[in-house]
């Protein structure tokens, strides 16, 4: 568990004061998959079994920093690792993702649904990766949003949202308070910033986001006191709540164009992830284009995807890309 970065300074963590000298930059899924080296570490262990492995956790979340030269780790884990510690019975496969064994069916299954109980594994994780990595380079934590974990542990939760709104909000404020309890361990542990990941809602109507998601959200960025990044999947139509969310940096996908958002919050993103299927000079363009915008529009910025790595992605495109954004004079 060792990586080559010796700068003093985070370029990310200077990036929320808008004193940053050049672009950070990291990828979401940026551990993972796509990496042989991580599938050499892998081999044949179940997933599950990886995020409960600190030592494996741990190596896995640092690989992409000395392969890659990305300004920031982010924990491996996944968005229902926290659900596992609070009564649902997950099981990550290859190949399906995460599959739950006792979703709720009906608003009756609520009164099974426990408080996060803390998960020691992920502590010591987060411990391990913090014994290694310089002071240049922060540790990024993460939950996902209570609406985008909702849409995996019910499976009708659209029905229940409209059939039993009251029940709905019930479940919602249920995962809130254990998203902050999970994200308090994180930070208790030595996270230095969080992303809360809203994959889903961006699903809804903005009426149904403002009603069932955002009041949420706010809460999250209220109670945990550190640097915050919102990412919200499908945000084109969300642009006005999401600016109310209480995140300090908002991470846009590519229905988004940078240079048309007006926000006092710093911005992240917004490089569309098939893009780095695309030839070397294409890519390179479309790099710059995203900083020139960004350049222009924000004070300040952070380099990433529309959302995350794809598994058969060629680490050398986002080698490539990374080595763009540092070369491109911010100040």
């Amino acid at each position: 568990m060792a990586t080559a970065v010796s700068r003093e300074q985070s370029d990310i963590l200077s990036a929320f004061q808008g004193k940053n000298k050049r672009v950070p930059v990291w990828f979401m899924r940026q551990a993972g998959r796509y990496l042989p080296q991580y599938q050499a570490l892998k081999g044949n262990r179940p997933l599950g079994e990886l995020f409960r492995d600190p030592e494996a956790a741990g190596a896995i979340t640092l690989q992409p920093l000395e392969i890659l030269g990305v300004d920031a780790a982010i924990l491996f884990a996944d968005i229902l690792t926290m659900p596992s510690a609070m009564g649902f019975r997950i099981d990550f496969i290859n190949g399906k993702g995460p599959v739950v064994a006792n979703p709720v069916h009906h608003y009756r299954d609520l009164r099974r649904l426990g408080k996060f109980s803390g998960l020691d594994y992920l502590t010591r994780t987060i411990q391990l990766i913090n014994l290694v990595l310089p002071p240049s380079i922060p540790l990024i934590g993460f939950a996902g949003s209570p609406y985008t974990v909702a849409t995996y542990l019910c499976s009708r939760h659209n029905h229940m949202m409209y059939e039993n709104p009251t029940a709905f909000h019930q479940l919602m404020a249920l995962l809130t308070d254990n998203t902050i309890a999970y994200l308090k361990q994180q930070k208790e542990a030595g996270i230095k910033l969080f992303q809360l990941f809203d994959t889903w809602a961006g699903s809804l109507r903005r009426e149904d986001y403002e009603s069932f998601v955002l009041p949420y959200v706010q809460k999250i960025f209220k109670a945990v006191n550190l640097p915050s990044i919102y990412y919200l999947k499908n945000c084109a139509h969300l642009m006005g709540p999401m600016e109310k969310s209480g995140a300090e940096f908002l991470s846009v996908c590519e229905t988004v164009n940078i240079k048309d958002i007006r926000s006092k919050k710093g911005i992240q993103g917004n490089l569309l992830n098939t893009l780095l299927y695309a030839d070397d000079k294409t890519l390179i363009e479309e790099t710059r284009a995203i900083l020139k915008s960004a350049k222009a529009r924000h004070r300040r910025y952070i380099f990433n995807l529309s959302h995350g790595v794809m598994p058969d992605v060629n680490p050398l495109k986002l080698k490539m890309v990374v080595d763009e954004v540092h070369k491109f004079k911010w100040k």
